[in-house]
């Protein structure tokens, strides 16, 4: 996900996508140990996601609470 939509979003719809993120990646943790994932390089992508995601909460957490 790019960061300019991640950056429209509000913290808590933020938080939202981190928790969906987290889901999504355990998931695929699992089926990855069970040899059934399709696309192991989203694996890579979602932590990605994850670290973006909690960069734009702490960068907007600081805007408001400086």
């Amino acid at each position: 996900m790019k960061p300019l939509n991640l950056r429209a979003l509000t913290i808590e719809e933020l938080r939202q996508k981190e928790q969906d993120f987290r889901k999504e990646l355990f998931n695929l943790k699992f089926r990855l140990a069970t040899g059934e994932v399709e696309n192991p390089m989203r694996i890579r992508a979602l932590r990605k996601d994850i670290a973006r995601v909690l960069t734009i909460i702490t960068e907007k957490s600081k805007v408001h609470n400086p």
